[in-house]
């Protein structure tokens, strides 16, 4: 299909940049910033033509690589992409030049190091959707965890090591019942590893059950779904600016594709029986976490809830088995990575200058900040899912797949436009509107150049998807299409 291995690439030139730029010490700094973003930068131009050649007519996967990795074991170095992952490369690929700029200045000390985090972490990811075999993507998987975990631990606040302890053990313990999980569909196939084969595997209800279990504990810790959610606000606060951008934007997403990569197509039956449990727990997700939300008093905290609702509305979407669900939920991923990193990234300017992120230490900031009050307002509103940017497209399209599905499952979605508007708007008015609330406000500095580029870039990106959706969701049609005749056609 293609001359060239974009995919190989998009995974391992960040890889290599990020292991490059580890032989510098801080005394060059300013060279390690400039190869980082030049790796970064290429990492985003290596994965644009998986777009721009993507075929949106097929569901088959595109841009395939295939060689033996370790035959002995027939698992292989299998990559590929269809119209649902080829998205979140791109976009994992585009939020890693962001946290680059971003840490550009607020990160003084084991630069090299920290960079280094970030460019591995992005090409581990990219790994992660482009893998076909099922030993690869677990080891693409795991080892996300080591970059994020060494980020938290290291560049973290006051408590980065409780937090970062949390997060390692609560999402390897569950990825351990995945692997289990994975060796028995081996057997079952016949010794194969590869991820497509197991889709056509005719398993029995009890099985498929056991294995939907397994694949639970392992993906809904990541998205992560209430009641196994209390890792993550305690991460986003300890985290640094950079961590918290692709700890939402990205690392979330992973459960949430393991869903629709594993859960759905390979465990059709158990889904559809269990689909009522993921829907409740989806539910809860989006009123009770939006209402806890509201009772923040860190910035940080208030965000990192914020996410666990919108993540609800995705993994509602998954098991409401129509198309507007599905495509609304995969919307809501990418439109969730854009919003909720320009989130961060807003709270990361206003604590790079005054060191707090309690909502009460601010106020009146429009009237020292107004550039950069005009940009989170912006954001804001789409967190809020307002019409016209990306937040509302991916809700709405939920929100109808779930009225199609019942109307009391569609009502209680449609609350989170309450819920959003509610915490998300009560937390600018605090933060940014009123008098100067005193004098360390007084003293702040409006956005300069490189923080304006920043936010800019993510506004386009909310702005032009909330206008225009069409390229983003014409890409998925036939994967999602091609799913969804698969549940159908193995619904008991």
């Amino acid at each position: 299909m293609t001359s060239a291995p974009w995919l190989s690439l998009s995974i391992w030139i960040p890889i290599l940049f990020g292991l490059a730029v580890l032989v510098f010490s801080d005394r060059h700094a300013a060279q390690v910033r400039q190869i980082s973003l030049i790796g970064a930068v290429l990492g985003l131009a290596v994965s644009l033509p998986l777009y721009s050649g993507f075929d949106t007519q097929t569901s088959a996967m595109q841009f395939v690589e295939l060689s033996p990795w370790i035959p002995r074991f027939n698992i292989h170095y299998n990559l590929g992409v269809d119209g649902i992952s080829v998205l979140f490369i791109l976009l994992n690929s585009f939020i890693t030049v962001l946290v680059v700029l971003a840490g550009w200045e607020s990160i003084k000390q084991r630069v090299a190091q920290y960079m280094a985090a970030f460019l591995i972490m992005s090409g581990l990811l990219n790994g992660v959707f482009a893998a076909l075999d099922a030993m690869l993507f677990y080891v693409f998987f795991e080892a996300t965890l080591i970059p994020m975990y060494l980020v938290i631990g290291v560049w973290g606040g006051p408590n980065r090591v409780y937090a970062a302890v949390k997060f390692f053990l609560y999402t390897l313990l569950g990825s351990l019942l995945m692997l289990v999980a994975f060796l028995y569909l081996f057997d079952k196939s016949g010794g194969s590893f590869a991820i497509l084969d197991w889709h056509k595997l005719p398993l029995a209800m009890t099985p498929q059950l056991l294995l939907f279990g397994a694949f639970f504990l392992a993906f809904a810790v990541k998205v992560p779904m209430w009641p196994v959610h209390t890792w993550l606000p305690d991460a986003h606060v300890e985290a640094p600016t950079g961590g918290s951008a692709v700890l939402a934007a990205i690392l979330l997403k992973l459960g949430a594709y393991g869903f629709i990569r594993f859960s759905l197509p390979v465990l059709p039956d158990a889904s559809h029986a269990l689909s009522g449990y993921m829907i409740t727990l989806s539910l809860i997700a989006v009123v009770y976490i939006g209402l806890v939300a509201i009772a923040q008093t860190d910035m940080k905290k208030l965000i990192a809830y914020s996410s666990i609702a919108h993540m609800g509305f995705v993994t509602l979407g998954f098991f409401i088995f129509n198309a507007y669900g599905v495509e609304g939920a995969l919307v809501q991923m990418v439109s969730h990575g854009f919003v909720s990193a320009a989130m961060f990234l807003c709270v990361g300017v206003m604590y790079d200058r005054m060191h707090s992120r309690n909502i009460a230490d601010y106020g009146g900031v429009v009237n020292t900040m107004p550039k950069f009050a005009s940009l989170m307002m912006l954001f804001a509103m789409a967190n809020c899912g307002l019409p016209a940017t990306s937040g509302f497209v991916g809700e709405f399209m939920v929100i109808m797949g779930a009225l199609k599905h019942s109307f009391w499952i569609g009502f209680l979605a449609a609350t989170t436009l309450i819920w959003g508007a509610a915490y998300t708007l009560w937390l600018y008015k605090r933060v940014i509107f009123g008098a100067v609330a005193n004098e360390h406000v007084a003293a702040l500095k409006d956005i300069g150049a490189r923080e304006f580029l920043v936010l800019a870039l993510l506004a386009l990106a909310v702005l032009g998807m909330g206008l225009y959706p069409v390229p983003l969701t014409e890409v998925m049609h036939a994967s999602v299409n091609e799913l969804l005749k698969h549940l159908a056609v193995s619904k008991l």
